[in-house]
């Protein structure tokens, strides 16, 4: 409980200051081709952060919602993203999903192992 209540501050912390960043740099990202990929990568890290934060935060009070959260997180990344510029809202959601699909291949992998552990003892 206490490392959700951790991780789920970290994540906070860390969405506020990316998302701060990304909107005073919003013009320089919106300059080139190259910064408005980078704008699209940045909100996909936000979508990431936001989803770590959800998550934690549905952990610790034992709420569970499944594809909800999701899609409240990306909503808000694309949300951030069309701030930028148009284009990073594409990027961004190419980016995000390659990120959940890389999340959820890290969550299937940490479940057997703790299952593995589990069946040990």
């Amino acid at each position: 409980m206490a490392a959700a209540a951790s991780s789920m501050l970290y994540s906070f912390f860390l969405f506020v200051a990316t998302l701060s960043l990304q909107e005073m740099y919003r013009a320089k990202l919106a300059s080139s081709e190259l910064f408005t990929v980078l704008g699209g990568f940045t909100s996909s890290l936000i979508f990431l952060l936001l989803l770590t934060f959800i998550g934690n935060y549905q952990e610790t009070n034992s709420i569970k919602t499944g594809w909800g959260t999701v899609i409240i997180a990306e909503a808000v990344a694309l949300v951030a993203a069309s701030t930028v510029h148009r284009v990073c809202i594409t990027t961004c959601f190419l980016f995000s999903a390659v990120l959940l699909y890389e999340v959820n291949k890290l969550s299937g992998i940490m479940l057997i192992k703790s299952e593995s552990k589990a069946k040990r003892y």
